[in-house]
């Protein structure tokens, strides 16, 4: 038993020492070849710097449907938030005092359409018979007269005969030219043809402006878009200038963003951006910069502006709020490092610590673009070079053991 106490004293005291060799050890790597810090590599790629704001969604325009004449809402056909087309019927009116008007200005038509008929198949070929036969009275009236006025001549007629044969003459002469009025006023551009056909005009006119008015007894809606406002129900009276309805139309859609006014030098007309729907944040689509308001909100301290949408998902409702990233400046095959490894950053000689041959080595650099938590580096370094963090509290000339992150 002595023998195995003291085997087992002998093994634990040589794993207290190796424990000891170990912390040795470590303390000795420690102090020759420093601490481990995380180092972050110098890549090169393409430097994006944006500015990001959040506003909502909202049509260039909205567009207010109301009623053309006074009338009773018979039925209502579609709901707030409602996808619509164009011609699509959103209401309809009472619509029996229209529908009588239509039947009386139908009857109108049909009379005056009855009466030019007449004129063209009775009253002008009776007139042109009428002339007939007054050019024929008028032959026998001149032949009659001719021979009255021979024997009067010869002394074998009476003045008497020659005076009635004249009084005759004069009659179907008149004849002949009240029967010539009368075929010319029934003909195509006389005065009778012309009152007839001008009444007919009317009464189609008169019919047309009832069918309209009939029309006007189905609101319908005059382009695609969305209902995003209803503010009518059944049985209600309507009026010509009230909105019944307000229409966002469908295609472009805009992005009404305010600006912090600090941001406004850096923004322009036709910048490019992506943005994102708050309820829907894993999906963008792109948009364009093509409003900036030339006044500025005293009161929140910043500046309108609006994005175009050209082609918007689906999804988008009016005013809905969306978050967008505005392109305003990129480099491309720029050197790229974190922002957190810079010192003195807003001093004219911002400078970084480079790890190089196991040490840290101060090397001034030019900050030429900062984007978010990134910036170019355009003097000093190279792609691949390891920068030391300014939190890790390392000093220029101290040794370390760089870790990638």
């Amino acid at each position: 038993m002595l023998a195995a106490a003291a085997v087992r004293n002998h093994k634990w005291g040589l794993l207290g020492g190796l424990a000891v060799a170990c912390l040795a050890l470590g303390w000795l790597t420690r102090a020759m070849l420093g601490p481990e810090v995380v180092c972050y590599p110098v890549i090169r790629g393409d430097l994006v710097r944006t500015v990001v704001a959040s506003g909502h969604v909202e049509t260039p325009f909205r567009v207010e449907v109301g009623s053309q004449i006074t009338g009773t809402v018979a039925e209502v056909l579609v709901n707030e938030g409602q996808a619509v087309t164009r011609g699509q019927p959103l209401i309809t009116l009472d619509a029996s005092e229209l529908q009588a008007a239509v039947v009386q200005a139908e009857g109108l038509v049909q009379q005056a359409e009855a009466q030019l008929r007449q004129m063209e198949e009775l009253s002008l070929p009776s007139a042109q018979e009428n002339l007939k036969q007054a050019k024929a009275t008028l032959v026998n009236a001149k032949e009659a007269y001719d021979r009255a006025s021979r024997l009067a001549a010869s002394g074998y007629g009476t003045h008497a005969a020659l005076d009635a044969a004249t009084r005759d003459l004069d009659v179907a002469r008149t004849q002949v030219r009240s029967a010539e009025l009368a075929v010319f006023t029934m003909s195509p551009g006389g005065s009778n043809f012309v009152i007839a056909q001008t009444q007919l005009t009317q009464a189609r006119a008169t019919l047309a402006t009832a069918n309209a008015r009939l029309g006007y007894a189905t609101v319908a809606a005059p382009r695609d878009g969305v209902l995003i406002s209803r503010k009518v129900e059944r049985g209600a009276v309507v009026q010509p200038g009230k909105a019944l309805f307000v229409l966002a139309p469908s295609g472009n859609v805009q992005l009404v963003v305010p600006i912090d006014e600090k941001n406004l030098g850096l923004l322009s007309l036709g910048q490019d951006a992506k943005a994102s729907a708050d309820a829907y944040p894993d999906k963008t689509f792109p948009a364009k910069l093509t409003y900036i308001n030339p006044g500025v909100d005293i009161s929140r301290a910043s500046v309108e502006v609006k994005l175009t949408s050209v082609d918007p998902p689906p999804y988008l409702r009016q005013d809905m709020t969306v978050s967008v990233d505005i392109e305003v400046d990129r480099r491309k095959d720029a050197l790229i490092a974190p922002t957190r490894v810079i010192h003195d950053p807003t001093s004219g000689r911002p400078w970084v610590l480079i790890f190089r041959n196991g040490r840290a080595s101060v090397q001034q650099v030019h900050v030429s673009l900062r984007a978010g938590d990134k910036v170019e580096l355009t003097d000093g370094v190279n792609a691949g070079d390891l920068l030391i963090p300014v939190a890790a509290g390392v000093r220029a000339g101290q040794r370390l053991r760089a870790v990638m992150p």
